[in-house]
């Protein structure tokens, strides 16, 4: 049973808005009702003084509490289980060209319904199961093409069954053409900026599909290190719209989801990067919680150095993420920015 003040006071706050990301990491004892539940459950909340908080359903049991038939918090580890079982289905498929299981067929192999098994899935990664399996071969793509493989080999080393699908399934998501993955940026139009903000200079970096650099402290040098064959473009009319935007949204925090990102990680750098845009202003999560949220509540270091890769602070809002016990932890700009974007959003 969970005892200590801080953690029962996270977990609180997860059952609080329903986080799905943390079913499966403890369940909630009602003393009156004698029920336990997931965090996510959709039954009125009980009062919080008849509340008590469990490692796991056994641990619960041991205390005489019984399983609540509604959200079935016993489930979680077969859904866990499942989970894992089509990941690795898919990643066998994925092995001949072309080759993906249909969402029937994994549902199938695991033993759910189709529909129910979508929503497992999805709750468990972030990504439905054909979305998690495009994801893959992206990596797969990227990581050939920044070791230095053609495109065309990159393409196929990664399970696409024709270029042409490649082309299609990445359209609009990859941001650069492939071949700048091997190149540096070759051939990318960067348009960019430093401009003042009351926090301190910031750079602001954009291709046309959207913001793929915000930091602050930097400059062309910089930028340059991280794109060198690329062809930077200080300002631009186009590009002072959007920079506008974005050091509004620095200014005076609100909705930026509007604002449109070019970037790139693993799969579950992407997920960690959603999970991240999810957290609400003024609101902050632990590091366990995105890793929970990105379908691997195991993997916390990992969830830790995503945040470390994020190429777009403020956008991508990592300094929302403190570690587990309240301690601010780290920030690539400093703790004097990330206190002052925390301020700022719970002051709003």
């Amino acid at each position: 049973m969970f005892e200590d003040d801080t953690t029962t006071d996270w977990a609180w706050a997860a059952v609080k808005r329903r986080d799905r990301s943390c079913d499966g990491r403890f369940v909630t004892g009602v003393l009156t009702t004698g029920i336990y539940c997931r965090p996510s459950c959709a039954a009125r909340h009980p009062r919080r003084a008849n509340v008590r908080f469990f490692a796991s359903g056994a641990e619960a049991r041991a205390a005489g509490l019984r399983a609540c038939k509604r959200c079935l918090p016993d489930d979680v580890g077969r859904d866990e289980a499942a989970v894992l079982a089509a990941i690795d289905e898919i990643k066998q498929a994925m092995q001949e060209p072309g080759g993906s299981p249909s969402l029937d067929e994994l549902a199938q192999f695991t033993g759910y319904s189709p529909a129910h098994f979508q929503r497992v899935f999805k709750r468990a990664t972030g990504l439905s199961p054909a979305a998690y399996a495009r994801a893959l071969r992206e990596e797969r793509a990227r990581d050939a093409l920044s070791a230095g493989d053609s495109v065309t080999g990159a393409i196929y080393q990664a399970g696409y069954g024709a270029p042409s699908r490649f082309y299609d399934n990445t359209k609009g998501r990859m941001g650069m053409a492939p071949s700048a993955w091997s190149n540096g940026g070759a051939g990318v139009a960067i348009h960019w900026a430093v401009v003042p903000t009351t926090i301190g200079p910031m750079l602001v970096a954009a291709t046309d599909k959207g913001v793929c650099r915000l930091s602050f402290g930097e400059g062309e040098d910089d930028l340059r290190r991280r794109f060198p064959r690329a062809d930077l473009v200080e300002g631009g009319a186009d590009f002072a719209k959007l920079l506008d935007e974005v050091v509004a949204t620095v200014e005076t925090p609100g909705d930026f989801s509007h604002i449109p990102l070019d970037v790139k990680g693993t799969a579950f750098q992407e997920a960690c990067w959603k999970a991240l845009r999810e957290i609400p202003p003024g609101e902050t999560w632990t590091y366990a919680e995105i890793a929970a949220a990105a379908g691997n509540p195991k993997a916390v270091r990992a969830a830790g150095s995503a945040n470390a890769r994020n190429n777009v602070a403020v956008l991508i809002p990592c300094h929302r993420v403190i570690r587990t016990g309240g301690d601010l932890g780290g920030y690539a700009y400093g703790l004097d920015i990330k206190r002052e974007l925390l301020r700022r959003e719970t002051n709003r």
